[in-house]
């Protein structure tokens, strides 16, 4: 068996997601087929031997959408970490939210001058629209803004009727419907006012003018783009604890290219390159030292609170944290063999899976939309049957079309799934899938496997005990954190922290803290000495 990730473009409600996931399924050899509507992509495993991904892509396009291999797409050997594919992917939501935006502003700012048109004369407002003289005008700029108002959201129309077309309706249907049935019959009510004017029958020219739906027509279009830019920002959101894990690996690396080493892009690291990590800077691919030697803080990746200490020959992990010491790496694992894009991978893989309760609604959203397709149908007969005008049954089945939203359904279970998995991510916890975060609710026991695993990650001084009565506390952690004043070592550090916290005296100078001075060494601020505030001075204390 074999995996693939396919980019599939065109989804944009549940039963899209439905559709796809039965048209992959289908094929002979595919063996599961996890569509997700959030990432806008589709994890397939199959039998090489019996169908290849040219076919998986076709079985999409015929289902009405397009799918493109994640692979073949970059059409690149170097290697795509995990971090740049989650980046690329936030880029698109990103772009996708702000179309939506632009074509949601457009849309309610002509709507709003449609309304004006359309229902203010209703209200006494306008009213000279209602005089026979004006009516044709009124009439001809409400359907142009409407027309306008359609075309900036043509998307659905596009999208709407091409999946009707293959058989599998969607969401984009039932709005594309609605609101086609509203403009097409406001169009007849535009010609019936024409062939009144003709024969200047006044009563076919008020009969006309109360058949007008074009502002039912764009209002459709415009609520439902409401609720799509709000759907759209909601899953532009669900990636920001993945977003925290992305932007612990270092955009760039210093490699070394000749005699020399040069700055360049992490991804274009290559296995084999020599890294040179200076203090302070981040770990950009996996690797062994090969020389010098550094501390490296390992909690963002291992959950250990203490650094460790790396020396030639020692392996090192990307997303580590370099806090003493300078050394040069040999790059062994880099793209998405590195450990980071690998821990990226299994959380973006967990939060794009299917519990088993997302997979009951995906089966519901596949038959949903023609139901209500259906039920459209009958209330529109019904009404018509009981007696009721043209319009008003027109009005109740465009309302039952509009209304029928399967996307609640399809998008609640995995937005949460998403944001779970994310969320504990960012805490350090990773979920290996959906199905496994649904039985999380049956736990009542949790069992740590080893000491020391939930800590903070940072060491700090927590005690102090003294052998002895030569120094008390105040004075002996003011000799210590003198004495480590010029180290950058993890535990140097907590030292100093430490004595940040409490005001001490020794020497006869009263001082409060300290801080790090331009030379990257701790000075002490003296208050009695008479001098300016903000002068630094390094003081040696000796005791007596």
């Amino acid at each position: 068996m074999e995996k693939q990730v396919f980019d599939v473009s065109g989804m944009t409600c549940a039963s899209c997601q439905a559709a796809v996931t039965r048209a992959v399924s289908k094929l002979d050899g595919v063996e599961s087929a996890d569509v997700s509507l959030l990432a806008q992509n589709m994890r397939v495993e199959y039998d090489p031997k019996l169908v290849n991904p040219a076919e998986i892509e076709k079985a999409v396009a015929d289902a009405g959408y397009s799918a493109t291999l994640q692979q073949a797409e970059t059409g690149s050997s170097k290697p795509e970490s995990a971090a740049q594919i989650w980046e690329d992917r936030s880029e698109r939501i990103r772009k996708e939210t702000e179309d939506k935006k632009k074509k949601l502003i457009c849309s309610l700012i002509l709507l709003a001058i449609l309304l004006c048109f359309s229902m203010l004369p209703m209200l006494g407002v306008f009213s000279f629209f209602m005089d026979m003289e004006w009516m044709m005008a009124d009439a001809c700029i409400q359907m142009f803004l409407s027309t306008v108002i359609l075309f900036i959201q043509r998307d659905f129309f596009t999208h709407g009727f091409k999946t009707l077309l293959h058989g599998s309706p969607n969401m984009d249907t039932l709005v594309a419907v609605g609101s086609s049935v509203s403009f097409i019959y406001g169009f007849y009510g535009l010609l019936t006012m024409a062939y009144g004017y003709g024969t200047m029958d006044h009563e076919l020219i008020h009969s006309g003018m109360n058949a007008l739906y074009f502002e039912s027509a764009a209002m459709i279009v415009t609520l439902v783009s409401l609720g799509k830019y709000l759907e759209a920002r909601s899953k532009s959101k669900t990636g920001d604890a993945l977003a925290k894990l992305v932007s612990l690996a270092p955009k760039t690396a210093f490699v070394k290219r000749g005699d020399d080493f040069v700055e360049i892009p992490a991804e274009d690291v290559r296995a084999g390159d020599l890294v040179r990590i200076v203090p302070g800077a981040s770990i950009p691919v996996d690797g062994t030292v090969v020389e010098g030697s550094g501390t490296l803080d390992q909690s963002a990746i291992t959950g250990e609170s203490m650094p460790v200490e790396k020396a030639i020959g020692d392996e090192v992990m990307s997303a580590s944290t370099n806090l003493n010491g300078s050394f040069v790496m040999r790059a062994t694992k880099v793209g998405s063999d590195t450990t980071l894009s690998q821990i990226i991978s299994l959380v973006d893989e967990a939060g794009n899976s299917k519990a088993p309760i997302a997979r009951l609604a995906d089966k519901v959203s596949g038959v949903f939309v023609p139901v209500v397709l259906g039920i459209s149908l009958v209330t529109l007969i019904g009404w018509l049957i009981a007696g009721h005008s043209i319009g008003f049954a027109l009005n109740c089945a465009i309302s039952v079309l509009v209304i029928s939203c399967p996307c609640a359904l399809g998008l609640a279970t995995p937005l949460a799934i998403m944001v779970a998995t994310g969320k504990a991510a960012q805490y350090g916890i990773l979920v290996k899938s959906a199905g496994v975060l649904e039985e999380l609710a049956k736990v009542n026991t949790v069992v740590l496997d080893k000491t020391g695993t939930i800590t903070r990650g940072k060491p700090a001084v927590v005690s102090l005990t003294l052998f002895g009565d030569r120094y008390d506390a105040d004075a002996f952690m003011t000799i210590a954190a003198s004495a480590e004043s010029g180290s950058e070592h993890p535990l140097a550090k907590a030292v100093l922290e430490e004595a940040k916290r409490k005001p001490q005296s020794v020497c006869g100078l009263g001082f409060q803290g300290l801080w790090r001075t331009r030379s990257g060494s701790y000075g002490e601020r003296h208050f009695r000495s008479g001098r300016q505030p903000g002068i630094h001075e390094r003081r040696t204390c000796s005791a007596r």
